[in-house]
């Protein structure tokens, strides 16, 4: 028999990896789900009917199941979680966090549950929401052998396209590669915005560079500059990549260079962060990572909007 699974948290990721794991992922039981606002449960068994089984707590998902996964916000919000699973007992089961958290967290939640007598797998993934919803995101596991062992099924054509496998690893190998990941994509922010603003401010126009970078660089880079053009990154109500948690990332990021000696070469970091922080000031909580493009754009003499 296939193993009982649960998952906790359904955010704009967590929704469509559920999605994946119900339609791809082999289940003989429905998927229990926790999520602390019980709407988005609903909604989501709306669209899976009776694949889906809604709990009222976190206690409730782990007493029965095998298998746990989690997505969550922040490191607060992933240890409270860890937390509250540990007051019940979780020998034998397994634990999996998808969250984007500091390394040292994931490894702090890797002991306490393994003293436990569980299992863990820190598993963070590469991808937008839409790429989560299509099954197409890049998921990065670590942790004990056989712990991975029992994720991979779930991974590789289930939520993801490609899985890169820290089998062996600490946990937090993990996060470590995805808080150092995620500064590809927010350099690569800060240098589309830059690029489109050059281009539009030289008489270049940004539709030309645009047929450039589609050209040439196709996939993230093609996207965001797509999103940035149509002015996607002001008039979304609910953002895909919360300027949150990008700030909190970037965060991570940092400490981890100035705890490893490393700070002074982070110089694109220090402007990314400046430009998160300029993203909240000028738009609150509607902020997006491709924001970035209308702080860069103030920053040239541009209003923040462009005609979208």
């Amino acid at each position: 028999m296939a193993p009982q699974l649960a998952w906790i948290g359904l955010g704009n990721m967590g929704r469509g990896m559920c999605k994946n794991l119900v339609e791809k992922g082999k289940l003989d039981k429905p998927l229990i789900v926790y999520n602390r606002t019980k709407k988005r449960s609903e909604d989501l068994a709306s669209k899976l009917g009776s694949n889906i089984k809604i709990v009222d707590s976190i206690n409730d998902a782990v007493k029965e199941s095998d298998i746990i996964f989690m997505c969550l916000g922040d490191d607060a919000a992933v240890t409270s979680t860890v937390d509250t699973v540990l007051q019940g007992d979780v020998k034998g089961k397994l634990i999996i966090d998808c969250s984007t958290v500091h390394p040292d967290t994931t490894n702090a939640q890797e002991k306490k549950i393994t003293a436990k007598g569980g299992e863990f797998v820190g598993m963070p993934v590469f991808g937008a929401p839409a790429m989560a919803d299509n099954g197409q995101l890049i998921c990065v596991t670590a942790g004990q052998k056989q712990a991975c062992d029992k994720v991979l099924p779930y991974t590789e054509g289930v939520m993801g396209r490609a899985n890169i496998n820290y089998s062996g690893q600490p946990a937090g190998n993990a996060t470590l590669l995805k808080i150092i990941g995620n500064t590809f994509i927010l350099n690569m922010v800060s240098q589309l915005s830059e690029g489109h603003v050059l281009a539009e401010k030289s008489g270049l126009g940004v539709d030309n560079l645009q047929a450039f970078i589609s050209t040439m660089f196709p996939g993230p880079y093609t996207t965001y500059s797509q999103r940035m053009l149509a002015g996607d990154y002001y008039q979304r109500d609910e953002p895909l990549f919360h300027i949150d948690l990008a700030t909190k990332d970037a965060r991570h990021a940092m400490s981890l260079a100035e705890s490893n000696g490393a700070k002074d070469g982070m110089k694109m970091l220090g402007i990314a962060q400046q430009r998160l922080d300029g993203v909240k000031s000028e738009i609150g909580d509607r902020g997006d990572i491709p924001s970035v493009y209308g702080v860069v754009r103030k920053e040239a003499g541009l209003e923040f909007k462009n005609k979208g």
